[in-house]
This record gives C-alpha cells, structure tokens and sequence, in this order.
C-alpha cells in the first residue's frame, strides 16, 4: 500500500496540472491551483506520518511553507479580479513573506548542523547571486515609481529573498549526501527561483494558465515527493560524521559566483560611460573576500589539525602493536582519543569488547552518532556530561569466521569534535581491531588443542607464524608464509635455511636463548612471547624481506609442544625509517652529512683521539664570492656548484674522514686519527690547490676556489671550542685574500677578538654619534691661499680615545658599514662648504674620499647629486677622491657614473697616485679632473734626487694631460719650495695646519 503512495500522488498532481494548464483563465482554473498547493502541503504531513523522522519540526515548517504560499496565490489570484475584494490588499504580499520565513527556517534545519565549510561555500554563492540579483532585478525596480511605498518594497525584497534561498539549497547540498529527497527539494526550489526569476525580470503581469507557473507547479510537486519518499529521514536524523568531498561541480559553482562581481565591473566598464554600480560590487567582493579568507583559515585549521593527528597516530599505533591484552588497547585507544581531542575539552573514551556492548551496538558496521541517553544507563552515565556520543565498531571484514566486529569504541564528546575527529578515529580502530585480533588469537592459540581450528583462526593474518619442533624444523607455517617465502613447501625445513647468510648467526643464538631460558633475556611466564630482532629471510623462491621475529615458548602446551615463531614483514617500514634518518642526517642537495651529524662525528673523532693520542683537525671551507654566482647566474646553477664542491671535496678525503655542508656554501671537514699537525695542514693545502681549478656546471666553467680555517684539537678542550678556532681560521683566511687556508694560532685570538669588538662598536658608532668630521686645508703653494678642504672621518671612541681612519675603515668595509658612514661624511662635508665665506675671488671647495664599496652602488651617483641639489651647494664645490684600484675595474657602470657626475660639476681626484695599480692608460680614458700625489713621495722629495725627479715626471705627466697636482703630506717648507719649482700648484700638510674642526675652519678661512 505505502508503495502506491508516490505514484497515485504524481498521477494527482498531473491531472491538476493538465486542468490548470488546458482550462481558460478566470475561471475554475484558480481553484485548481490552490488544490494542486494543498495537495503539496497535505502530502508533506502525510509523509511526517508515513516515516516518522526523528524531527519533524523542520517539515512542519515545509508544510505550513507550502501553506502560506498558496494561500497568498489563493489571495493574488481572487484579488486580482476573480472576486472584489479591494485595490489595498496586501495580504498576498504578508503571506509570501511568511512563505519565506517558514521555508528558510525548514532548509536550514535540514542537515543541521552543518559542516562550516558548507555554510560559507553557501553565503560565497549568496554574495556572487545577490551581486547579480541586486543589479538586474532589485535596482531597476528602485527606479521605477511604484503606487506606494509598501509595493515598492516587496518589490525589493522579493528577489533578495530568493537568493537567500538559493544559499540554503546550496548549503543543503553541500552539508548532505545526495537522496531522493534532497534531489527533489532541489529542484523544487529551482522551479521556484527560476520562475520568480522570470517573472521578474519580465515584469509581466501573471495570467493564470502561463507557462512561467511551471516552475511554481514543480516547486508544489517536488517538495510534496520529497516528503513521500523514505529517503526523507535522513534529512532530519543527526548526520552521517562524513564531511562531503570538494566535487567539481562545487568548485564550478564557487568559482563561477566568485567571478560574478568581476565580470560585472567589466561588463558596466565596457558598455556603459561610468560604472554604475561601484560601490555595491566594492562591497560584494569585500564581503567574497572575507568569505573565502575564513574557507581558507578553516582549511589551514584543519590541515593542521590533521597533522597532529597523524603524529599522534604513528605513537599509538606503536602502543597497539606491544599491546599484549584488551586492557592494553583500551589505554593505547584513550591515549590516541586523547591526542586527537583538543587539551582542553573534556572526553570520555570507552572500549567495550563485543560480547560486553548492547545489541544495538554489535550490530554496528560503521560509524554513528548517536544521543547517549539511547544507551543503558551505565554506559550514559559514563559518558556524562555529553549528550552525544560517536559509536566506531572495530571491525574485521575479512575475518574468515564468527562476528566481524570485535569491539566497539564509545566517544563522548561535543559534537563538532567528533565529526573533525571522526576519520582520524576510524584508523585508530582499524588498528585497533588487528590487536585485538591479535590478541584474541594468541589467547585461543593457547586455549585451542586442535591443530585444523588453529589453522582457520591464523589463516589470513599478515603475520607468518611458524611452529618449530626440538630440531628447529618447521613442523607447521601458516599460510601467509607462502607470500612471504615463495612456496608453500617450507615445512621440515630447518628454520636456518628460510633466514639470509647475514642474519643466521643473530637468529641461531636467539633461538637457542629461547630453548635455555623460555625468552631473550629472562625466564618468562609460561607462553608469554617476547620479540627479538629483525631477521632477512629468503625462502627458495622468494625474495630477501627484513622481518621482526617474536617467540613464544610454548613446548609445555599440549596443544603446540613447540617453538612459535612470529615474522611480520616489516621491509617497507624500515626502509622508510632508514630514509628518515638519512634525511635527517644528511643535506637534502648535496647528499654530504649535515650539521647535525658533523657534531655527532667530530665528539666520537675526539673521543678517540684521546685515546689513542692521534691528531683531529677540523677544516671549515667558505666558497669565495658564492653569492656572486648566485645573484649572476642564478639559483639554479648554484646549486650544481654546491654539488660539485661536494663530489670534489669527496674525493681529496680518506675514507675515514668526513666531509659535510654546514649550510649555504659554508662546508666541514673532520680529519680522523692525523698523525701530526703536518698532515692536516697537508690536506687544507690540497684542498685550496684542488679548487682553484674552476668547476664545470651546466657547460660553462665555473670559480670554485675556497677558503679555509684550520684548527685541531692540540688547542681544543672540546667540539665547541675546535668549531670556533676554525671559525676564526677561516676570519682570518678570508681577511687575507681568496682562495688560502690559515691554521688557528692562539696569539691570534685575541687580535681577533679585538677587531670583531671594535667592529660591532663601529656600528654603534654611527648610531650613537661618536663620528665626527674634520677639515685639512688644501692652499696654493705660491701664495698660500686656501682652495679647499679635505674632509676626514674620525671616531671618538669612548674608551679608546680618537681614532684616525686607518683603524676602522677597513672593518667598515668588512661589515658593510662603509657605505652608511661615507654618506655620513659626504652630507656634513656639503653641508660644511655650504657655511664657507668666499676668500678672496673664490670659495673654498671640500673634498671628500668615497670608498670602492660606495660605487659599488648603483645609486651612488644619484644620492651624491640629490644632496648637493638639496643642500643648494654648486656642484663644482664638490671634489671626490677614489682611489686607483677603483679604476683598473673594467665597469662600464662605473665610468657612466664618473662621466655623470663630472658631467654636472663634481670634481673627480685620484688619491694616494703612484701606490696602487699605476697606470698611464686609465689616466688618458678616465674622466679625471685632479692627481694627488701620496705623501710617501712628497716627504722624501727633498733627500732624494730619484724621488724629486719622479715627482717632476708625475707633475709633467698631469700637466700634458691637463689634470691638477695636489701634494698631499708636506710638512716642511723645504718641501714646499721644491713642489713650487716643480710646478706642483697646490698642496696639504701639517706644515699648513693640521686637520680643524668646522668651528675652526671659518676663523682659519679669515687669516688665510
């Protein structure tokens, strides 16, 4: 009879349709389709009472929806002309309001609770459709007069209720696995929002009998069906603990809603002259945005969540396989429960074996939740204070015979815990299922006198047990040990044969442990088993597997009268345990050890040393200008350079020494048991020979050259004190030049230390204002007049008095400083010109010295021309000094820069000519405006003939190539004169004055 139910309901509505769709308007036709409403409603309640769900609230509030919404067509059609009953009515517009507040309450109590992420998958679409509704339906009615204000309001609020619908239907999808019932509510509703949709957007009056009622029938017909059929149970029911896949078709829909506001701000950009809607899309993506931010964060929650699970898992899991009873797997599955429920949340976790668990619970296949008030009273109370629990079954589907359940596992928990939990407690009882099947086993085994009941109960566990007689012979295998040697035919084997060469020694000595003792270690209990090591086993046709090996005496049983061996194959699982110490040994590029087990290495290394009074050293190599390579030829290739530093740095060493990378392009080297001193140092030479022939990388060559610290323990307490003095090595390796190795030498420390104290204060320097700038005239050798100045740095340090800078600018340059400090300098030196009174026809110039490392620079020459234009200093009051080494750099960058700056009116000086890299060539190509002649020149002048005739050449020279002299460091008046006659025009020294603080430089300016 209920199976008539459905059909004689559809052949109903049908037939009412066929009469409302065939009749001619305005007449009985309204009649028809207020009964095809109620016979939606009526079948609603009628199938709240033919199923029975465990709520029916939420269809009573379909039903009194699908009420509400005929009775508003009854009003609409019989106000509309059929009766008289007055141009003001309303009362169609109050009960399609309340249509949609029943029918919105109704879906969003369907499925609850629903997962979060399908709520917010939901209000996305909302956002994207509303966008959509609000543009085409909702504001053109904004602008269209209407009777009254209570018209023009339904008017809007009509389509915005529809998109709320459609939210909800989404969110009912997604929440829900597809039935019939939700297949049908879905349609249903997208009758409904398609014909209100056209409706609207037509802004046709309706006529009864238009085909745009379709939609409305299929609403009615749907949500009738979904009542009728049994599926409509579980919509009520508290849902499955099963969060619904990501589907394509979700993704679709998501990524289609998203794009809405986005192609509709295209859309208005493109076909209108302004964007009418700006602030509404504005608002529409603001909201997506924020919408699909918390989808990800829900995501990231749970991504980590699943982390934690899983690492708690890998311990449980290890609990499970000791466990030697059900008492131990109910602890080891509270432990698991336990990592899996936040700290902080109250669980209860209860373990009830199958014959202790009530009917309704045995029968369980999988998962439930359930309230906990539906379980006798001894199991609620237990589970208080929870009113919902989740009941997992620990189940065997392949046990061969009896129940496949073993156990059931209770949580008490609220319930959005258990449903994050639920998949992470399914594995947990998986696992906990073969223990106790294990378990279970063991106990029958001991139980059990017959040999064929034995065999069905082992006959398809993973495990290979064998039982051995008092020769060691194989007298019965269960038939997993075919899998596992490759025949079946092991039996009177002796058990020595099935086990690899490698192996046989460590298994023969555990079994004889085991026929003395009962065990590997101590007398046991009578049976109980104890596990051994691992064994390779190769049987004849078989592959070499590793296996843990667990034994049971068990020769006082009757029943067994023999050795019970156990092997579980466990190849796979250290293989993966070999690989994950590999990993975390050894550096993932260049396979070299790591860190981690150079400082394991080295302590052992020591240790040994000490012993036998051998020599270890330590050598730490830095790849000289990696990050050049890597900045120039990328990434990539640095890499192959790591890995070829690592295959050459292999090949120098013994095989007793160790090799490692220490991170980024800095590696180690332990030489173990050196007879001397010598011998490392033999081997540091070797290596910095060997690495100045480049490396070949990807088809180019490649600098490979390397410094190298080198220290041993002849100066070392321990591990910590030998890396250090090797680091220092490597400070001063590095100091001295490229591609070289230095040996730690103790008076060394302190110099060292000293110099990285002094520059972590010169950072501090520049900070703390301990700077300070002074001015060293620069005067006509004729007449005496002052020209210009030279700025120099200095340093008032606070314990070590003032320092020039030839104690601190090449720790500047080490650390990068220089830079800040020489922009330091160039801004108060502008600044002091700026404050300079003209003497006599023309102000005095400053110059100022600029570093290799500030032209490095791209931006040098812009900074340089923004501070004179700032300070509003005249460009040809400016000189820099730099130095020769900056020029022989073939840098086409560099010279645009000179060029540049000369260009605008700066003055460019060599400094110090004569004591670096001398060349006539650069003196001709360079744009160069003054030669400084270095002091070391000038102060022999006057003693030595070759000196002065030199001098004269570099004066002439200059002169021919129309570049000003400058004598630096004269102090006598000797010397003056003698540059005169030369014809070196202007000079400094301390024989003019020697360098003055600003304060001081104007009253110098005045006597002067």
């Amino acid at each position: 009879m209920r199976r008539l139910i459905v059909p004689a309901y559809a052949a109903w509505l049908f037939l009412l349709a066929a009469i409302y769709f065939a009749v001619p308007p305005r007449t009985f036709a309204a009649y028809v389709w207020l009964a095809i409403g109620l016979s939606s409603a009526i079948a609603v309640l009628a199938g709240v009472r033919l199923h029975r769900p465990s709520r029916r609230g939420p269809w009573f509030l379909l039903a009194g929806a699908i009420g509400a919404y005929a009775a508003a067509d009854a009003v609409y059609y019989f106000a509309e002309g059929l009766t008289s009953i007055g141009d003001k009515v309303f009362l169609d517009d109050l009960l399609y309001g309340v249509m949609f507040v029943l029918l919105m309450a109704a879906l969003l109590q369907f499925g609850r609770p629903a997962a979060r992420g399908a709520l917010l998958d939901a209000l996305i679409v909302m956002c994207g459709v509303g966008l959509l509704t609000w543009i085409v339906l909702v504001q053109p009615n904004t602008e269209v007069p209407a009777p009254d204000d209570l018209t023009h309001l339904t008017s809007l609020i009509y389509p915005l209720a529809d998109v709320v619908i459609l939210a909800a239907v989404t969110r009912l999808i997604r929440a829900l696995h597809a039935s019939a019932s939700i297949l049908l509510l879905v349609l249903g509703a997208i009758g409904l929002l398609v014909s209100d949709a056209v409706y609207r957007i037509a802004q046709l009056g309706f006529s009864l009998g238009d085909p745009v009622g379709l939609g409305w029938f299929l609403f009615y017909a749907c949500f009738g069906l979904a009542a009728l059929v049994p599926s409509m149970r579980t919509l009520t029911e508290p849902p499955r603990l099963r969060v619904r896949d990501t589907t394509p078709l979700s993704i679709a829909l998501l990524t289609v809603s998203a794009l809405i506001p986005p192609s509709v701000l295209f859309f208005e950009a493109v076909t209108q002259v302004r964007v009418r809607n700006g602030a509404i899309i504005a608002v529409a993506c603001a909201g997506m945005g924020i919408l699909v931010l918390a989808r990800l964060a829900g995501v990231g929650r749970e991504l980590q969540s699943q982390f934690n699970r899983e690492r708690g898992l890998r311990r449980v899991s290890t609990s499970l396989v000791s466990a030697s009873d059900p008492l131990d797997v109910g602890a080891a599955l509270k432990a698991g429960v336990g990592q899996l429920v936040p700290a902080d949340l109250p669980h209860r976790a209860i373990l009830l074996e199958t014959p202790q668990a009530p009917p309704p619970l045995q029968a369980l296949r999988s998962e439930q939740l359930l309230a906990t008030s539906s379980l006798p009273e001894w199991l609620n109370q237990r589970l208080l204070p929870h009113p919902t629990a989740m009941a997992v079954p620990l189940v065997l589907p392949d046990r061969p015979v009896g129940d496949a359940q073993v156990g059931v596992l209770l949580v008490g928990a609220p319930e959005r815990v258990l449903r994050s939990i639920r998949a992470s407690v399914q594995a947990l009882t998986a696992q906990a299922a073969l223990a106790l099947d294990r378990i279970r086993l063991g106990q029958e085994l001991l139980q059990r006198n017959n040999e064929e009941y034995f065999r069905a109960l082992v006959h398809n566990t993973a495990d290979v047990i064998l039982i051995l007689d008092d020769d060691d012979r194989v007298r019965y295998a269960s038939p997993s040990a075919t899998a596992m040697f490759g025949t079946s035919g092991i039996i009177q084997m002796p058990l020595l044969d099935l086990v690899d060469p490698s192996s046989q020694t460590q298994a023969g000595t555990e079994l004889r442990a085991v026929r003395l003792t009962g065990s590997l270690a101590r007398p046991p209990a009578p049976g109980l088993a104890r596990t051994g090591g691992d064994w390779t086993v190769r049987g004849p046709n078989g592959p070499a597997l590793q296996a843990e090996a667990s034994w049971r005496d068990l020769r006082a049983d009757p029943a067994v009268q023999g050795i019970v061996v156990t092997l579980r194959d466990v190849t796979e699982q250290r293989r993966l345990e070999r690989e994950l110490t590999h990993r975390a040994y050894h550096d993932a590029l260049t396979g070299l050890p790591n860190r981690a087990l150079f400082a394991e290495r080295l302590q052992q290394s020591l240790a040994h040393a000490d012993q036998n009074l051998t020599v270890v050293g330590v050598l730490l190599l830095d790849l000289d200008d990696f990050k050049i390579v890597n900045d120039t030829l990328g990434h990539d290739l640095g890499d192959e350079l790591l890995i070829g530093v690592s295959h050459r740095l292999a090949e120098l060493l013994r095989h007793r020494d160790m090799a490692a990378r220490l991170g980024g392009d800095e590696f180690a080297v332990i030489i173990s048991d050196a007879a001397d001193l010598a011998a490392v140092e033999d081997v540091a030479s070797r290596v910095v020979t060997a690495f100045r022939e480049p490396l070949a990388v990807q088809g180019q060559l490649v600098n490979g050259s390397v410094s190298v610290g080198v220290a041993t323990n002849a100066d070392a307490a321990d591990s910590a004190e030998l890396l250090r003095h090797a680091d220092l090595a490597l400070y001063v390796a590095k100091g001295e030049g490229k591609g070289q190795w230095r040996r730690y030498q103790p008076d060394l420390h302190t110099a060292i230390t000293e110099r990285l104290t002094l520059r972590t204060e010169l950072d501090a320097a520049l900070a703390g204002d301990q700077l300070d700038v002074e001015y060293q005239p620069i005067v006509a050798l004729s007449s005496g007049r002052t020209v210009g100045f030279e700025a120099l740095v200095r340093w008032n340090h606070p314990t070590r008095g003032r320092l020039l800078p030839h104690a601190f600018i090449d720790l500047a340059e080490e650390s990068g400083l220089v830079e800040p400090i020489g922009e330091w300098v160039l801004r108060h030196a502008i600044t002091a010109a700026q404050s300079w009174q003209s003497n006599g026809s023309r102000r005095p110039y400053v110059s100022v010295n600029v570093s290799a490392w500030q032209f490095r620079n791209s931006a040098f020459a812009d900074r340089v021309l923004a501070e004179l234009s700032e300070s509003g200093l005249s460009p040809g009051l400016l000189m820099l000094e730099i130095t020769e080494s900056l020029l022989v750099r073939d840098d086409d960058r560099l010279w645009r820069d000179l060029a540049r700056l000369r260009q605008a009116g700066v003055r460019i000086a060599i400094d110090d000519f004569g004591t670096g890299y001398s060349s006539l060539s650069y003196l001709r190509a360079v744009p160069l405006d003054v030669l400084k002649i270095d002091r070391q020149f000038t102060s022999t002048i006057a003693a030595s003939s070759k000196q002065r005739a030199l001098v004269d050449g570099i004066v002439r020279l200059a002169h021919t190539l129309g570049l000003e002299v400058i004598a630096e460091g004269i102090e006598t008046s000797a010397e003056s004169t003698l540059l005169t006659v030369l014809g070196c025009p202007y000079g400094q020294g301390y024989l003019f004055a020697k360098p003055l603080p600003l304060a001081e430089t104007q009253s110098w300016l005045a006597r002067r």
